[in-house]
């Protein structure tokens, strides 16, 4: 059997899995607010208890914010900062006398919806989170691309593909850059926006659910987004050429998305309108796909 951990900036969600991708067991606790040693004691003490629960020793796998640094073998590039310039993989390896993999949690989102999820058995599958921030992972029959610099699929700091006048030069991303596609198409950004242009202070799903309703003003903000998140997948589309697009977190409760976006994308993506393939899809197992994804990780 194996065990998925999604370690979050708040909580840590531990998870069983049989053979047949089953679900034995599920424990989440809170993260601690302390040091890193803390959090990573917290995972194993996550890891033991779900053994305890299925009787048996598993394999572990974790997903987590950030990257293992091929050069360093450390964390960087996760928001969790305390996480950055430890090596995590080698500390939870002592503690729990096993191997561990690790991987980006939209790494595992993709893995897991590509394994038993929304995208099972499409050859290339590109995860895309859409939630406070933007983030995106690649799979290849069942396997994450993780590249030479261990950030394959951050699509959410690249620069919004086609940007009109007035969206120029961008807002500023919290990696230093300006323009990236996170700054575009976050819940935070799209709130903000919606609330400068019309003094209405909404979150980004019930905007969506307004403009369903016939709401001109969230109509209009909702058509935007669309239009960005096309532009934004396009260039995924024209360099990998996936065969599904998995949308994950909050914002992929959008129902708008899976019709208007691929109507949208015919406009930029580099091959013949009417005949492009590429699924949209809404993620199977929602907020359970990073932990799944994690336990995946380990396929045999």
């Amino acid at each position: 059997m194996r065990i998925g951990i999604d370690l979050g900036g708040t909580k840590i969600e531990g998870i069983v899995l049989d053979a047949n991708g089953d679900e034995r067991a599920r424990l989440r606790i809170d993260t601690p607010e302390g040091s890193y040693e803390d959090g990573v004691k917290a995972i194993a003490d996550v890891v033991h208890a779900l053994e305890k629960q299925v009787g048996a020793t598993c394999s572990v796998g974790v997903a987590h914010p950030g990257a293992i640094s091929p050069a360093t073998g450390l964390i960087k590039n996760a928001n969790s900062t305390r996480l950055n310039g430890h090596p995590l993989n080698k500390d939870l390896e002592r503690l729990l006398g096993r191997p561990v993999r690790l991987e980006n949690d939209a790494n595992c989102f993709a893995v897991s919806e590509a394994s038993d999820g929304a995208a099972a058995g499409c050859g290339i599958v590109f995860g895309v989170i859409l939630g406070t921030g933007v983030g995106g992972g690649v799979v290849l029959d069942g396997r994450p691309l993780t590249g030479a610099q261990a950030i394959a699929g951050e699509w959410g700091h690249t620069p919004l593909p086609h940007p009109r006048d007035d969206e120029r030069p961008g807002s500023r991303c919290y990696c230093g850059r300006a323009g990236c596609i996170e700054t575009w198409l976050s819940g935070p950004r799209l709130q903000a926006e919606f609330r400068r242009r019309t003094g209405r202070d909404m979150r980004a799903t019930d905007i969506a659910e307004a403009a369903l309703a016939g709401d001109g003003q969230a109509g209009e903000q909702i058509e935007l987004y669309c239009d960005r998140l096309a532009r934004a997948l396009s260039v995924v589309i024209n360099i990998i050429d996936p065969h599904a697009i998995v949308l994950g977190g909050g914002l992929s409760r959008m129902k708008q998305l899976y019709t208007r976006v691929p109507e949208l994308w015919k406009q930029y993506v580099f091959s013949e309108p009417e005949l492009i393939v590429t699924r949209l899809l809404p993620p199977r197992f929602g907020d359970s796909s990073g932990v799944r994804g994690a336990a995946w990780l380990w396929p045999t």
